[in-house]
């Protein structure tokens, strides 16, 4: 029907359904601060798009997505007035796509982790291929696994013991 124009992520519609593909397969569709300001800009907008009804989110190539883009992390060790700001221009993606008044249906295959973990937990239905791998990646590199929304949704999906052992140890859930 009609596609939008963004550099990370692709958005085609189709009647009342929108498709969001996360769009940087060479990097297993990792979160960077482009595709957080687009995914922004795209939820953003969605709250008053009363012409699409269910949005279905999913990644190209191989990974659904592999967290943040470590190489384009620096925002992180920057001091905490600037890490703040980085923290929340991730985190602000999934509170605008909770706010979001559409159904929102999420397809994860493959590496599914941090971030990817995020965007499967802040949907309204989660469906997982077989080959799916999750986890908290961030206590994997010496960060919090409360960051993103994971320390809000993630106990809501599977109760408070299994979610902290989750957040606390980064442990894979296939």
């Amino acid at each position: 029907d009609q596609s939008m124009s963004y550099e990370t992520i692709e958005v085609t519609k189709e009647g009342a359904i929108e498709w969001l593909t996360l769009n940087r397969p060479e990097r297993l569709n990792v979160l960077n601060p482009t595709m957080c300001d687009e995914l922004q800009d795209y939820f953003g907008r969605l709250q008053f798009d009363h012409s699409v009804r269910i949005v279905i989110l999913r990644g190209a190539g191989r990974a659904f997505c592999a967290g943040y883009d470590l190489d384009d992390a620096a925002g992180v060790g920057a001091g905490p007035v600037e890490g703040l700001r980085f923290q929340r221009q991730v985190s602000e993606v999934y509170l605008r796509m909770h706010r979001a008044p559409q159904a929102i249906i999420c397809l994860a295959h493959g590496a599914t982790t941090g971030g990817g973990l995020a965007f499967v937990l802040a949907s309204d239905i989660k469906i997982v291929s077989e080959d799916v791998r999750m986890n908290v990646a961030m206590v994997k590199v010496g960060l919090t696994g409360c960051d993103v929304g994971i320390s809000y949704f993630l106990p809501r999906a599977v109760g408070q013991s299994v979610a902290a052992e989750l957040m606390m140890t980064g442990r894979f859930i296939d």
